[in-house]
C-alpha cells in the first residue's frame, strides 16, 4: 500500500512528536483502533476532540461556524472528548468536578485559536506522540485543511471498513439515521428518497484520498479495520513500523488491551461520550467473526433491494475488499 514507507525527515523534538490523526467515516472500528494506537506507551490516545470544526475556542463552544451556520444537532455531546480530556489532564480525575474544572478551563480559552489549544494538550501530554480521530473532520473540507495548517508534518491512518458493514451498522447505531438525514445522505432516484449510508461511505472516503492525496506517501498509511481484528499482531507491527516505534511483546500487550484507557469507559454524566458509546460499555478487544460480503448481494435497507452502488463496488476494490 501506499504510505508504507517510514518518514525520514525528523527535525526538532517538536516535529518528533507531531500527532497522529486516524481519518474514516463513522462506524469503521475508530474507537477501538485508535484507543489501542493510544496504548502504545510511547503514545497518548485522545477521545474525539473535534477541536478543528472550529476556528476558536469561542466557536468551539457555541457549536457554530463564522457565519453563524450551526454545527450540529449533536453539538454538546460532541464536546464531550475534549471535556473528558482536559478533566483527566488537569483535574486527575473525570468527575463531575472534574468536568466542571474542564467547562472553566475552556471558556478561559475562548479568543484562543483550536489549533493553540490542541498543542496546549500536546505540551501537556508530551513526550508522547497523540492519537485522535474525529470522524466528523469529515463533514467539511475545511477542517482538514484547517487541522493540517496547524500541524503540516502529522501523520494520517486511512482507516477502513467493508462498504456493507460500515453501512449496517451505521443504521443500527442510537441516531444513526438523523445524522444520515442531517449529512443529505438520501438516494433520490427512486420513487421516493430512501436514507441511503453507502453515500456516507463514499463521499467520506472520497474526501480523505483527496486529502491525503496533497500529502507526501511518507505521511499516511492506508489500514483495513478488519485485517486488525483478525491478525493484530502483525497489522499493530506494520503501523508502528511505519511509525518508527518500538513494537515487541510489551508494546503489543499494551495496544491490545484498549480497556486500560482512561477514556475506555462512560464519563460522569456530565461528559458521558467521546467515543462510540457502544466501545465504551465494553471497550475489550475481543475475537470476532467478520461477515464475508457479496457484492452483488441485495442490501436489506433497500425497499428495491438494489445492490451495492457501482461506485462503491470500484473504490472498495481499490481498497482490496473482494
Amino acid at each position: 500500500m501506499m504510505g508504507a514507507m517510514r518518514a525520514t525527515n525528523k527535525g526538532s523534538v517538536r516535529a518528533e512528536r507531531e500527532p497522529l490523526f486516524v481519518l474514516a467515516p463513522p462506524r469503521s472500528f475508530t474507537s477501538l483502533i485508535s484507543t489501542m494506537l493510544g496504548q502504545h506507551p510511547r503514545m497518548y490516545g485522545f477521545p474525539e476532540l473535534n477541536l478543528f470544526m472550529a476556528e476558536t475556542m469561542d466557536e468551539f463552544w457555541r457549536g457554530t461556524d463564522g457565519d453563524g451556520e450551526r454545527k450540529s444537532t449533536f453539538w454538546p455531546v460532541m464536546r464531550h472528548g475534549l471535556l473528558r480530556t482536559v478533566a483527566q489532564l488537569y483535574a486527575g480525575e473525570q468527575t463531575i468536578d472534574g468536568v466542571a474544572l474542564a467547562y472553566r478551563w475552556i471558556r478561559a480559552r475562548s479568543k484562543r485559536t483550536t489549533g493553540e489549544v490542541f498543542r496546549e494538550l500536546l505540551d501537556r501530554t508530551g513526550p508522547l506522540i497523540a492519537v485522535e480521530k474525529s470522524p466528523a473532520y469529515l463533514r467539511k473540507r475545511r477542517y482538514l485543511d484547517r487541522l493540517l495548517e496547524t500541524f503540516p508534518n502529522a501523520r494520517f491512518i486511512h482507516l477502513l471498513r467493508h462498504p456493507r458493514a460500515q453501512c449496517e451498522s451505521v443504521l443500527k447505531a442510537r441516531g444513526g439515521k438523523l445524522m444520515l438525514l442531517m449529512l443529505n445522505a438520501l438516494d433520490h432516484s427512486a420513487d421516493f428518497p430512501v436514507i441511503e449510508p453507502q453515500i456516507l461511505w463514499h463521499d467520506a472516503n472520497t474526501r480523505i484520498m483527496e486529502f491525503l492525496d496533497l500529502l507526501p506517501p511518507v505521511q499516511w498509511l492506508r489500514v483495513r479495520g478488519e485485517d486488525i481484528l483478525r491478525e493484530p499482531d502483525a497489522e499493530l507491527v506494520r503501523i508502528c513500523q511505519w511509525l518508527g516505534l518500538p513494537c515487541g511483546a510489551r508494546e503489543l500487550a499494551a495496544m491490545k488491551a484498549p480497556e486500560q484507557s482512561p477514556y475506555a469507559h462512560v464519563g460522569p454524566v456530565t461528559a458521558r461520550l467521546g467515543n462510540d458509546i457502544n466501545f465504551l460499555l465494553e471497550p475489550r478487544l475481543r475475537p470476532t467473526r467478520l461477515q464475508d460480503y457479496d457484492f452483488a448481494e441485495p442490501l436489506p435497507w433497500r425497499p428495491d433491494r438494489r445492490s451495492l452502488h457501482p461506485a462503491v463496488v470500484e473504490l472498495a476494490r481499490e481498497f482490496g475488499y473482494r
